[in-house]
């Protein structure tokens, strides 16, 4: 498994990441859930990404990893639904970091998002300096937002943040030209989410209130021509290698789909020209599209 250096922040993560929110599913057993996270690292995946409302997922990265901590980098997201406070107050991230921390059964987390608040939300210094606070007391390495468009933008450029998660994908490419500039220098590391687009060739037709009903409409209007390439695999090639991005996340509570995941970013980069005709076929058609957050 390729791995890169994660920005400035002196982390090395795996091209592809695991996004554990589907661990947390109420069909995967305690024993079905170990085996999935421990596949996970030994198939050379080190970042495990996770969040407050992932429901049990903190918890069962923590009771079935604990004891590989050296092996793993640990990405989670905080904000909200702390008993006992109010939702994206200083007081609610200092208790969210603590509470990541005692779920997680570790002493410090490598990154720290904030999980998709809003602009207004995320102007309020308060919150800021309650997680560089965490940062500076050794609770957290990296301070990161993870969201998109405005909000993302004005996280870049405010210098408080030395990561960050957001949308990328062949149907979602307005970082790649709005974002990743700037992101790349001032060293940011990135978390590429939604890398495959929520796979809406899984769809024949319109999905109407599904999450992957915007997607479906543009891939639909974009037009590309695969040339032969399974769509999971464009989708995964494509995001992954893309200058700037260090990881892609992709959840899964199945094996096989983990290890096909693996498979297919182990081919590396697609053909430049493979991906000149998806950048193209995105910015011919793109109306004012807005990444999905």
């Amino acid at each position: 498994m390729i791995r890169r250096m994660f920005g400035n922040t002196g982390l090395e993560v795996s091209v592809l990441g695991f996004g554990a929110m589907h661990i947390s599913a109420d069909k995967l057993s305690d024993k079905e859930a170990e085996t999935l996270l421990h596949t996970v690292i030994d198939s050379g995946i080190n970042l495990i990404d996770t969040a407050r409302g992932y429901r049990s997922s903190e918890e069962r990265i923590g009771k079935f990893l604990s004891g590989r901590r050296n092996e793993i980098v640990i990405s989670t997201k905080i904000g909200y639904d702390i008993p006992g406070y109010e939702d994206w107050t200083y007081d609610c991230i200092v208790a969210g970091v603590d509470a990541a921390l005692k779920r997680l059964q570790t002493d410090y987390i490598d990154i720290v998002h904030f999980h998709s608040c809003p602009l207004a939300t995320l102007e309020q210094g308060d919150i800021t300096r309650a997680l560089e606070e965490a940062v500076r007391a050794g609770k957290v390495r990296s301070a990161a937002y993870s969201g998109d468009n405005e909000a993302l933008g004005y996280a870049i450029a405010s210098d408080r943040f030395n990561s960050v998660q957001c949308s990328v994908n062949l149907c979602d490419q307005t970082v790649i030209d709005h974002d990743l500039p700037a992101l790349v220098q001032k060293e940011m590391g990135v978390i590429a989410k939604r890398p495959i687009a929520n796979a809406p060739w899984r769809f024949d037709e319109r999905p109407v209130g599904d999450y992957s009903e915007v997607y479906w409409t543009r891939w639909k209007q974009m037009d590309i021509d695969p040339n032969g390439i399974d769509w999971q695999e464009l989708a995964l090639r494509f995001t992954a290698f893309l200058p700037g991005v260090h990881s892609c996340i992709v959840g899964t509570s199945s094996l096989d789909h983990l290890l096909k995941n693996i498979e297919l970013v182990n081919k590396g980069a697609l053909p430049q020209e493979m991906v000149d005709t998806i950048r193209h076929a995105y910015q011919t058609n793109d109306s004012g599209w807005v990444s999905q957050c």
